[in-house]
């Protein structure tokens, strides 16, 4: 990998390689001719307006909500799709859509472009982009971060450079930032359709572009240029009405609604943002809330296009991208019915499956937490619920930014809090962490002081990465594996384990400016609205409201120019960096196509209860060194799961009644050639979209897992990889199953061959009495997914280019 700080590359003519190279790539897609008589459109808004007047030829005078101008735009077929099933879409038809690019973080794209590797193309059919985020470690600061961060993973950066050399992808270094960051501020364009391999990039909905968080499979797709399929989403719509009083920011919508949802409510649908709220509210306020649409399970989220982003795309140096929305918007098209215009906003009259209201003047500060981001306890309650479930009142560590909440407008509201807190000489009480989102973000707060005032107030500024949100977080407070403690935090995500590996941490999810007060207190009961802090002369301090800006008043500073994005016309002579040798990357096996009958003699492996997310299947933190290596990452498969017979968490017992490891019996079994079975409960596979947590269970011979609901993106990335997801028809059959069970499918095979159509069922045999009943479950596979699963995986099929 280059040296991080001796690269070099002119930034103005790095800048017009990029835009020329991608303004080629579209013209391919779209043609040069202008599809209409109005003026002429630039290529990507050329494509999208024809593929928008087919929609409307097909579907006549439906009204349509944004979420769906947008999405059925980018079918690749429009009347298979949208007329196949007749006219109920939503829920029902089978989209087979083009999306514009697809965007990778460092941990899933491993494995992605190992599996496009297995495709033997010369280059992708869209634009993409690799962006090294997940694997640098927050420890003692951001300069000694990177740096081990580079060397201990240098393998992983060469490997993932060389590949993007030989492909033609976008590649940002380590350091140049988190990935959703990076493409709000790089790529996100109104109206465009994008794909990410982490489930929070719906982030990007905030400049209104549809952004769906996929597994490397699903990647793969799209970036050989196949359609890429989607169960048409419901839409959830939620109208905003009021304005953000003081201290209540955007993060507190989203925490307020996970709380109204649950992690389940959204499962199915596209959350769609309107009313005057909305434009009350910025860009990266928008950003923050899509972002954490991920917490109830929904497809994507996406808000209109406002001032507020045309603001945005101004501050980031693409003034043309503002001005060219504004022309698509305003485009005459073929007619002059209203309908004829695209316009960034649902149609008047357009319906919403569910609607939501929420009065933003009404809306109080919120507390998500803890181990669930849907537990939502309103700021004025949050004292007395700590005091009432017995959480700790000490907080040991308050952590800012990341992909969610590390924006201009976040950073400079926190100094305005910092800087009056140092006037009366406080510092903060507890342990206090900085994360910027991207090298821009640092390098802007860098030239505007606002660094500074967090390291003079005792700040510790972490590198521009993931760090303790995804588990790479070194602790240096004394707190051990095991030991109870709340920590407060502006990120996305909170489940047991996942900052720092240890279960006993209570992460509360809230908004930058409550972590930092609640830093300075050292106290989850204080309320910076209501309480005091006592100053070191003894007098009383209340924090004044929160202020900041928007945006810099200026444009925002690139950074460091070693840490831009590296992007080139693909190479078929640079050779992609994997020693035979390496223990964290290795080529891949196809799997073995499905066999040509039912599946028989299937043993339940285990049977899990309560929350099985896919940090569960397959955790992060220190694992992620091996994302790029299936058989040293499968030997932590399913170990944090609790065992439903026995509550053990990572227990599971052979047919002999001898105690394993789970993963350790999956082996067992794989090397016994016994394939295998979980049970389990409601929403499996919640969380990220960690396609590891299909590949592995595969890898160890997994071939069915049957619960209660399944997690959108795991449900398809099980699909992806040739495992079948069963649900139950009746939940209580839950109970009749158990661990060592035998099973065997009944019309699993006819429905795969009849593409999808037919009825599953599962006789199964107890294993004690050698009882037999059948349970009866329902399956969501699609006519292309039952060709995945026939052929052992999606790659099996892409790979032979079908």
């Amino acid at each position: 990998m280059r040296p991080i700080d001796l690269a070099s590359r002119t930034g103005i003519a790095l800048k017009r390689a990029v835009q020329a190279q991608h303004t080629q790539h579209l013209r391919r897609l779209a043609g040069t001719r202008h599809y209409s008589n109005g003026p002429p459109l630039p290529p990507r808004y050329e494509t999208l307006y024809k593929k928008y007047s087919e929609v409307r030829r097909v579907l006549g005078a439906q009204r349509l909500t944004l979420a769906e101008k947008i999405l059925y735009s980018h079918l690749d077929n429009v009347e298979e799709s949208l007329l196949s099933g007749g006219r109920d879409i939503r829920g029902n038809a089978n989209l087979k859509l083009k999306p514009d690019r697809v965007n990778m973080q460092d941990a899933s794209a491993q494995m992605a472009i190992l599996q496009f590797m297995s495709c033997n193309l010369p280059q992708t059919a869209i634009p993409a982009s690799i962006h090294c985020d997940h694997l640098i470690v927050g420890s003692r600061g951001a300069d000694d971060d990177l740096s081990a961060g580079i060397e201990t993973n240098r393998e992983v950066f060469d490997f993932l450079e060389s590949a993007a050399k030989r492909y033609g992808i976008d590649f940002w270094p380590p350091g140049a930032g988190i990935i959703h960051q990076t493409v709000l501020e790089n790529y996100a364009v109104p109206g465009l359709m994008m794909l990410g391999t982490d489930s929070h990039s719906p982030n990007a909905g905030g400049l209104c572009t549809i952004t769906i968080g996929v597994g490397g499979a699903d990647a793969v797709e799209a970036l050989v240029g196949a359609p890429w399929e989607l169960k048409a989403p419901k839409i959830l719509g939620v109208r905003l009405t009021g304005k953000l009083n003081d201290w209540v920011s955007p993060k507190d919508v989203i925490l307020h609604l996970a709380g109204l949802l649950t992690v389940r409510g959204g499962t199915g649908y596209i959350v769609e943002y309107s009313g005057p709220g909305v434009e009350t509210l910025s860009c990266t306020g928008m950003a923050t809330i899509c972002n954490m649409g991920a917490e109830i399970g929904a497809t994507t989220s996406i808000f209109p296009f406002t001032e507020a982003s045309s603001r945005y795309l101004q501050a980031t140096r693409r003034e043309q991208a503002a001005r060219d929305a504004q022309l698509l918007q305003q485009f005459p098209g073929k007619g002059s019915a209203e309908d004829a215009f695209f316009k960034f906003q649902a149609d008047e009259g357009a319906q919403y499956d569910q609607l939501i209201e929420i009065n933003l003047s009404e809306l109080e500060p919120h507390i998500n937490g803890p181990f669930t981001p849907d537990l939502s306890t309103p700021l004025s309650k949050f004292k007395q619920t700590v005091k009432e479930e017995q959480w700790p009142e000490k907080l040991s560590a308050g952590l800012i930014g990341s992909c969610t909440n590390s924006s201009y407008e976040d950073m400079t509201r926190v100094e305005s809090m910092l800087k009056a807190a140092a006037d009366a000489g406080l510092k903060p009480a507890a342990d206090f962490y900085i994360t910027p989102g991207s090298e821009q973000i640092r390098a802007t707060l860098e030239r505007d002081g606002t660094l500074e005032t967090f390291t003079e107030a005792g700040g510790i500024v972490l590198s521009n990465a993931c760090g303790p949100c995804i588990g790479q977080w070194k602790r240096h407070d004394g707190v051990e594996k095991g030991t109870l403690n709340a920590i407060l935090t502006s990120y996305n995500r909170n489940f047991r384990g996942r900052n720092d590996g240890n279960p006993e941490t209570m992460n509360f999810l809230a908004s930058p400016e409550i972590v930092t007060a609640m830093a300075f207190a050292g106290s989850t009961t204080f309320n910076p609205v209501t309480d005091t802090l006592t100053t070191p002369d003894g007098k009383e301090f209340r924090f004044p409201a929160p202020h900041g800006l928007e945006g810099p008043e200026t444009p925002f500073e690139t950074g460091k120019e070693s840490l831009g994005v590296l992007s080139q016309p693909p190479n078929p002579d640079v050779e992609v960096a994997i020693s035979p040798s390496s223990e964290r990357l290795a080529l891949l096996e196809p799997f073995d196509a499905f066999p040509a009958s039912d599946l028989t003699g299937l043993r339940v492996l285990v049977k899990i209860t309560g929350k099985c997310t896919t940090d569960t299947i397959s955790a992060a933190g220190p694992w992620l060194k091996y994302k790029g290596h299936l058989p040293n990452i499968s030997t932590n498969t399913l170990n944090t799961a609790v065992n439903a017979a026995t509550g053990e968490v990572n227990v599971a017992y052979d047919l002999d009644g001898s105690k394993h490891t789970i993963p350790e019996l999956a082996q067992k079994w794989k090397e016994e050639g016994r394939p295998w079975i979980v049970v389990a409960e409601h929403n499996y596979g919640e969380g990220s979209a960690r396609e590891h947590a299909a590949l592995q269970p595969r890898y160890l011979g997994a071939r069915v897992i049957v619960c209660k609901s399944f997690a959108r993106i795991h449900e398809t990335n099980l699909k992806k990889q040739g495992v079948v997801p069963l649900t139950f028809v009746e939940e209580a059959d839950y109970e009749r199953i158990e661990a060592g069970d035998e099973v065997d499918t009944v019309g699993l095979y006819e429905m795969l061959r009849n593409g999808g159509v037919g009825e599953v069922s599962l006789l199964v045999r107890k294993a004690g009495s050698g009882e037999e009943f059948v349970i009866p479950t329902r399956h969501a596979v699609s006519k292309d997914q039952a060709g995945f699963i026939l052929a052992g995986s999606a790659l099996n099929l892409l790979s032979r280019g079908l």
